[in-house]
């Protein structure tokens, strides 16, 4: 099957799926889907969140691959994801834009993306790496809209003894490639 993404008149984005094998080279037979816009995803999610609940990423891509990541500050059930999902899948119209989804919660091991994920994670062990591929490792301390700030320990010599000394380091989000939680198993 090959994929292409046109605009119509009213500058909504279609996509023609050109079947192999079905009409002839000269005509062949289209399916023309409509796209499902990133936006509508979001207020349909938005429409089911509980308090609790926050919207980590929404992406849908050429096909209409729909993948919704949503946490909460205490973490986010299976049960949680179903609904949203029910509630996506039920307000779609399958015969007019066809669609695959996915509602999960984002993984340990995922970069943030949203202020939500920082203050969740205040007091956690965090790696920050920066554009300019630095590495650090600390403790979260605080997070607001403009950036975040860690405490590192790191050992100095003092009167010619090594001692650890408590450091913080401060970071604003135009600074930094990623940061995620470390995992440790102790």
């Amino acid at each position: 099957m090959k994929n292409i993404c046109f605009f119509n008149t009213k500058g909504l984005l279609l996509q023609r799926r050109i079947i192999e094998g079905l009409g002839d080279r000269k005509s062949p037979i289209l399916l023309i889907l409509k796209m499902i816009t990133k936006e509508k995803v979001q207020f349909l999610v938005e429409e089911v969140l509980l308090d609790a609940l926050f919207i980590v990423d929404i992406t849908v891509g050429t096909s209409n691959q729909i993948l919704v990541s949503v946490d909460s500050d205490a973490g986010i059930s299976v049960g949680e994801c179903a609904q949203i999902s029910r509630h996506i899948e039920n307000s779609l119209d399958r015969e007019a834009e066809d669609f695959s989804l996915e509602v999960t919660s984002p993984g340990l091991t995922l970069p943030f993306k949203v202020l939500r994920q920082y203050l969740k994670n205040i007091g956690r062990e965090v790696e920050v790496k920066t554009k300019s591929d630095e590495k650090q490792k600390g403790i979260l301390k605080s997070a607001d809209k403009e950036g975040f700030e860690i405490e590192i320990i790191k050992k100095e010599k003092v009167d010619g003894i090594k001692v650890d000394v408590t450091k913080s380091l401060t970071y604003i989000y135009d600074q930094i490639k990623t940061v995620k939680v470390v995992i440790s198993f102790n």
